[in-house]
């Protein structure tokens, strides 16, 4: 009788809370890391924390899973994602799943480090281990061109690598201790999220796996996709519950704002944008 009241009951309340399906909050984090420009914004925190919080704070989820597509970007926005994913689950109590689609490589490797497991296609590339600065320098050009450019700062190294002037090894070797020390940080955090890794060979030089070379080395746990893997760990009825970006894409800010952010120049910006971010995942073959 009791058995019968509490179904009466339950079907009372609104659809969500009369699910008994076992529900899995579904992150998807897709794109480069980092502000790529104004009106084309790459993943952040500030972009993301909504959705994370939303994702962890879902009533009767019994994990969270994150669909990672990202060739990198930013190291400080990519910490910034993995220790937020990190306190969340730790305050949630909910375990983290992710599952890479075709990259997930440097920073995108760092976020894939937050989950407590990694499940990538045998196809997915992954990895990258290592931090990269690249930029052009133009001297020569403004010789050729007649101009001299004037700069005036307070600080020695207040213009260093400016890309008008000759390359100057004080500068490389300061920018190496930075790059130094953001790798200490990067190796540092996937040795400990990673205690399974492989110590047959240096994982740390910027090499990059697909899915299946990965898996032996101890960068991934498994090979599959999201539904499979899923249904097989909690059930054919399980419900994989999306949680929308609270970021919208460029089309969608300009129908909002009524018009190109800066104008003729905006647009320019963007599509500039749209051509580095493809020159990110080409660098893998994507």
């Amino acid at each position: 009788m009791a058995f019968a009241l509490s179904d009466s009951l339950r079907a009372l309340l609104p659809r969500r809370f009369r699910d008994r399906r076992p529900r899995v909050a579904v992150v998807r984090l897709s794109g480069t890391i980092g502000a790529v420009s104004p009106i084309r914004p790459g993943l952040s925190i500030g972009g993301l924390a909504g959705s994370l919080d939303r994702a962890f704070g879902m009533p009767g989820a019994k994990a969270v899973a994150l669909v990672i597509n990202s060739p990198g970007g930013s190291p400080a926005q990519s910490h910034l994602i993995h220790r937020r994913i990190r306190a969340l689950a730790a305050e949630k109590n909910l375990p983290v799943i992710a599952f890479v689609e075709d990259v997930a490589a440097s920073g995108g490797y760092m976020i894939a480090c937050a989950a407590d497991e990694i499940v990538a296609d045998p196809t997915s590339i992954v990895g990258s281990i290592g931090v990269v600065s690249a930029g052009f320098g133009f001297h020569g050009l403004l010789e050729k061109l007649g101009v001299e450019r004037r700069v005036h700062t307070q600080g020695e190294a207040k213009s260093m690598l400016d890309p008008f002037r000759p390359e100057d090894p004080a500068d490389v070797e300061r920018l190496k201790r930075i790059q130094a020390d953001v790798q200490d940080l990067f190796t540092g955090l996937v040795t400990a999220r990673r205690p399974t890794l492989s110590t047959s060979e240096n994982l740390f030089t910027g090499a990059v796996w697909t899915g299946r070379q990965a898996l032996p080395l101890g960068l991934v746990d498994a090979l599959g996709d999201i539904r499979t893997t899923l249904r097989a760990r909690f059930g054919e009825m399980v419900d994989l519950r999306p949680v929308a970006e609270a970021r919208g894409g460029f089309l969608s800010r300009l129908l909002r704002r009524g018009g190109a952010p800066g104008g003729i120049d905006g647009l320019a910006e963007g599509a500039i944008a749209a051509v580095a971010e493809r020159a990110a995942f080409a660098r893998f073959g994507l």
